[in-house]
């Protein structure tokens, strides 16, 4: 059944969708069905995905295989309560995680999505330090530009000024914050470049509880891409200084930077790990917060004698069941390859964007396409001729950045950068 204007209509009034507003509210893109890297809009339209629906659906629209285990899990049971009852598909799925992520993360808590990920690992790492006696150290420290999510607690680590939760600084917890990284990937490390981070944690190291980034990849702080010596040496004085590393590979995991996770490119080990969005192969939401056996002992051991969260939709059976078929796809096909060839293609055919002068910088890692513009463009303005070029994606700020599903081809790939070079070439005009 199409979506009819009385639908749309009725959107445009009662629904919000993300960072919209209620008295102009953008247009909406009507959606039938997606397959592969293209979504079929009601009027017949297809799209070819750029965003991979942010940056969830590695393996395509309308998967086979995912959509049989959806099926055969939820003729069993599509959820049940997690406390007090456990599940195969919850147990099969932690296994997987425990033996993919880097060493030593062997205790898995299942949240609902990337933000709760992240107010679970801030909980866990004050909870630790409460558990070790030491409850004044409860506060974090971020890098500027830095996001981790919508919610409270991931809200007071995003960057305060040029993130997009400046309105809340008020009333959110008082964190530190650091100069994001002038290493830049590819790029010789500049001596020098962790002093702040060091002396942070020198100044301030008996209250804070944790340093949470984001490992090599600044997300939707600014598409930056960072040196990997940084974090390495940002693990070490982790461990010098007695203070924990979490790392938010919500968006990196899973491939997306060129390594199965981001901290592998240092060839580091958090503390705590954070990972969501490409989990379920973005069928639905899912996420997962993973520690070590001795902070989760410690916490055990504390004075609550548990850790303090327990969402009602934990461990959900459905979507575990789906996220298990779609790490077993990744894992059964030959990733590394698929990736190492779409950032070439990046690098290439995104290339030509350079030349035009309302383009600062480009720049591709991994599955990972970015155009930095020297001004902010108009989300109003250019999304619908994205849609007219025939294909979706969804610029913010001064970014117009790709990170498509791993099996998009050459030919698509062609045709999503030619349209968005074309639409940059009209701004420029």
């Amino acid at each position: 059944m199409s979506i009819t204007s009385e639908q749309l209509s009725f959107d445009q009034q009662h629904i919000w969708h993300p960072y919209s507003s209620m008295i102009n509210p953008p247009p909406m893109a009507p959606v039938e069905s997606a397959s592969g890297v293209r979504i079929r809009l009601a009027d017949g339209r297809e799209l070819i995905d750029g965003m991979a629906s942010w940056w969830s659906v590695i393996h395509g629209y309308n998967h086979p295989r995912l959509n049989a285990a959806a099926h055969a899990q939820i003729d069993k049971v599509a959820h049940v309560m997690f406390g007090g009852i456990t599940h195969e598909p919850a147990i099969e799925l932690c296994r997987k995680l425990v033996q993919m992520t880097p060493q030593g993360l062997d205790r898995v808590f299942l949240a609902d999505s990337g933000s709760v990920s992240v107010e679970v690992a801030m909980k866990m790492a004050i909870q630790y330090w409460h558990a070790r006696g030491k409850p004044g150290k409860h506060r974090l420290v971020s890098l500027r530009n830095g996001y981790h999510g919508d919610t409270f607690g991931a809200m007071s680590v995003c960057d305060p000024v040029t993130g997009m939760h400046e309105l809340f600084s008020g009333v959110l917890a008082k964190q530190h914050f650091i100069p994001r990284p002038k290493s830049r990937f590819g790029e010789p490390f500049i001596e020098g470049d962790c002093d702040a981070l060091e002396h942070t944690l020198q100044t301030h190291g008996q209250e804070i509880a944790a340093l949470i980034v984001e490992p090599i990849v600044q997300g939707a702080g600014g598409m930056y891409f960072y040196s990997p010596e940084w974090l390495k040496r940002a693990r070490e004085l982790c461990t010098q200084y007695d203070v924990l590393l979490i790392a938010d590979e919500i968006a990196t995991g899973f491939g997306r930077s060129g390594k199965l996770f981001a901290c592998d490119h240092a060839g580091i080990s958090p503390d705590i790990l954070c990972l969501g969005k490409a989990l379920t192969g973005g069928y639905m939401t899912l996420a997962a917060t993973l520690t070590t056996a001795h902070i989760g002992e410690t916490i055990s051991a504390g004075g609550a004698g548990c850790f303090m969260h327990g969402p009602t939709f934990m461990g959900n059976p459905l979507a575990c069941a789906v996220a298990n078929e779609s790490l077993a796809l990744l894992l059964e096909r030959d990733w590394q390859s698929e990736v190492n060839t779409l950032e070439r293609r990046l690098k290439e055919k995104l290339a030509p964007a350079a030349n035009l002068a309302c383009v600062n910088e480009v720049r591709a890692l991994g599955a990972i396409g970015v155009i930095e513009l020297h001004e902010p463009v108009s989300l109003a303005q250019i999304q619908p001729r994205f849609v007219e070029q025939g294909v979706w994606v969804r610029p913010f700020g001064k970014l117009v950045y790709i990170m498509p599903p791993y099996i998009m081809g050459e030919e698509d790939l062609t045709q999503l950068c030619n349209a968005i070079i074309n639409v940059l070439a009209e701004l420029n005009e």
